[in-house]
């Protein structure tokens, strides 16, 4: 089976974009950074219905279903509009963590350059985020020795932002891959370490659940950005700092997240022989180690494009 595929990124953060049904399996062996295409998540485009334009389906580079990401609805509105869905100035989109109105802006050839997506309310009620605990403020955590507090926030999906002095210090593989699989959320969580720069400037480095750390992440900087806003740090608009570049952030009734979107390339993939080879693979790394099918082992830990580790 022959299955077109088209690689965007929103401020580093990259998807491969197809409207082909494709399972989380696909999503691992598609997002692959040595022996797939490589990409920190996989979008699975289809037609809206009941008002919406289009649906989203997001699969983490790890399988694993996400309800929302900022820079992949961004991602997902260029392909759409290449297929004429919705308007030239609006798309509206059905994702896991609800619906999501976009407002677009065009380049010369038509094609989305930049867009402005209306991410619906920050949540701070711990059973909607969800995490286990009586408050999603000052939570404690452990980095190396130290206990710090950090704060949750709902985007949609689950995040955990620590405010530190400098995010360029902090070893985010190794915290993030910890406080990602924190028992007190149950769903995993994204973890964000901020500092904030100035009255409208905050600097970010995320590590992303069943990714790793990335360039970029849009629910992200919206939770930090409501955060920091909770807690008077900064004002109702923010610029978010990110190591792919920058996202524009709105706190209001509702979040407002803006920025750029990049077409890298399009790719026709032979999802057959991609199957196949992963198969192999695993079939290989099993018998290595007298092992079958039926296991849960884990596959070899490889380095990501940021240095971070996943589990294969």
């Amino acid at each position: 089976m022959k299955v077109q595929l088209s690689k965007v990124h929103g401020t580093g953060n990259d998807f491969l974009v197809t409207t082909a049904a494709l399972t989380g399996a696909d999503a691992v062996a598609l997002c692959d950074r040595f022996t797939g295409v490589g990409a920190d998540g996989l979008l699975i485009l289809g037609r809206g219905v009941d008002g919406a334009d289009a649906t989203m389906t997001l699969y983490n580079a790890d399988g694993s279903l996400a309800e929302m990401s900022g820079n992949g609805a961004r991602a997902l509105a260029w392909r759409a509009r290449r297929a004429a869905m919705g308007t030239p100035t609006r798309l509206i989109v059905d994702t896991g963590g609800g619906r999501r109105v976009l407002d677009l802006e065009l380049d010369d050839h038509g094609d989305v350059r930049h867009a402005v997506c209306d991410m619906g309310p920050v949540t701070f009620v711990p059973s909607e985020i969800p995490v286990d605990a009586a408050s999603a403020f000052d939570l404690q955590v452990e980095c190396d020795t130290d206990v710090i507090t950090a704060d949750a926030a709902g985007m949609g999906n689950p995040h955990l932002v620590i405010f530190v002095d400098d995010p360029s210090t902090i070893d985010v593989a190794r915290h993030g891959a910890r406080l990602e699989r924190d028992a007190r959320f149950p769903n995993r969580v994204n973890v964000e370490f901020v500092a904030v720069t100035a009255p409208d400037e905050i600097t970010m480095r995320v590590w992303e659940r069943g990714v790793g750390e990335t360039q970029s992440c849009g629910t992200g900087a919206c939770a930090v950005a409501a955060q920091a806003h909770r807690r008077g740090l900064v004002g109702a608009i923010v610029t978010v700092h990110v190591l792919g570049g920058a996202l524009e952030v709105e706190v209001g009734d509702t979040i407002r997240l803006g920025g750029p979107v990049s077409h890298v390339f399009d790719v026709e993939i032979d999802m057959d022989a991609l199957r196949e080879q992963a198969r192999s693979a695993r079939a290989e790394w099993d018998e290595e180690r007298g092992l079958n099918n039926a296991t849960n082992a884990a596959w070899p830990v490889r380095p990501g494009p940021q240095g971070q580790e996943d589990e294969r």
